[in-house]
């Protein structure tokens, strides 16, 4: 599995540390910012991430900012690109097995370091439960889509 992860300067250390974890799992992946701790604006590098992802030139993406808000937010923006902000390790394996998340988003400042090696392990364990859930997921691109017509008939989108 090839993977894009990026990280604000909030993240920036969070992100550094998740890869030697990547590497032991055997997941490739492509660093796609920031390189420091100087400040930079987050919905930059999570729209880098969600491009990836939506293009299919990586399978998922990891984001790390202060609260993984932001991040989660910004790269939700990219159509196909189903962003979740996790906590705990539960909350990252139901978003992967009921809601086909593809972007996972990490809270440096919210989540103890600890816990986020953790939560990384659960995600890439879980695997999309299919079933009733993708119907629901689906519905979701129903709504994208959608909405991306409505937005490219409307006057002055394009």
């Amino acid at each position: 599995m090839k993977i894009a992860i990026a990280s604000d300067h909030a993240g920036y250390e969070e992100k550094e540390r998740l890869k030697p974890l990547l590497d032991e799992l055997g997941i490739q992946y492509e660093d796609l910012g920031t390189v420091s701790t100087d400040s930079v604006d987050y919905p930059d590098y999570a729209r880098k991430v969600g491009e990836e992802v939506a293009s299919g030139h990586v399978e998922q993406g990891l984001l790390v900012c202060g609260s993984g808000t932001g991040m989660a937010i910004a790269a939700n923006k990219v159509p196909g690109v189903r962003a979740a902000v996790a906590w705990n390790e539960e909350i990252a394996t139901l978003a992967r097995e009921h809601n086909d998340a593809n972007v996972l988003s990490l809270g440096a400042r919210t989540t103890p370091a600890e816990a986020l090696p953790k939560i990384v392990r659960a995600w890439f364990a879980a695997k999309f439960d299919q079933g009733r859930h993708e119907r629901r997921v689906n519905k979701i691109r129903e709504i994208e889509n959608e909405e991306l017509a409505h937005h490219a008939s409307s006057p002055g989108t394009g």
